[in-house]
């Protein structure tokens, strides 16, 4: 499988898809009524990045209101993870924040996602507390990143741009 995907605005032709992918990632899968509600919503940003030949590989979606940000959702097809995906969805999603006015940033992940945690840290996500029993099966991780806008926060978007961009997925 090429590593290169590209990135994009995920479009209503798009939803099958994600939906299939959807089904084959989470054991209590959104709808395929839920992404259709969710991406007719303004304050919603949904992406999809897709590869040559293989189609659409993961997903990401973004909810925001006033100066809060909501991760909504985040997904990468199994057989290609490992190539930054998921951290190239969630610099589209972190600026897609900064651009809509978004201060902070929130998000929930399983307590056993070690990986995605791993992930939400490096883009200074930390933990804030537990929601009991939000999955069906375990509970979730409350992550919070503060003060988007600041200096602090884009240098260490550009420290994970940089890294990025050494490891060719840029």
């Amino acid at each position: 499988m090429s590593e290169f995907a590209f990135i994009r605005p995920m479009t209503r032709n798009d939803i099958p898809a994600v939906a299939t992918l959807e089904q084959r990632i989470y054991d209590s899968p959104w709808s395929v009524r839920v992404f259709y509600d969710e991406l007719a919503m303004e304050n919603r940003r949904y992406l999809v990045a897709e590869r040559d030949g293989v189609g659409i590989v993961g997903y990401a979606g973004l909810l925001v209101v006033e100066s809060d940000a909501h991760i909504t959702t985040l997904a990468v097809e199994p057989r290609a993870r490992r190539h930054s995906l998921g951290t190239r969805l969630m610099m589209d999603l972190v600026a897609a924040a900064i651009e809509s006015g978004a201060d902070h940033i929130t998000l929930e992940v399983r307590m056993s996602n070690q990986g995605a945690q791993r992930l939400y840290q490096k883009f200074g996500f930390a933990p804030v507390g537990l929601r009991k029993d939000y999955y069906r099966d375990e509970d979730a991780l409350v992550m919070w990143a503060n003060d988007i806008n600041g200096l602090d926060y884009q240098s260490r978007l550009m420290g994970v741009r940089s890294d990025l961009t050494a490891a060719g997925h840029v």
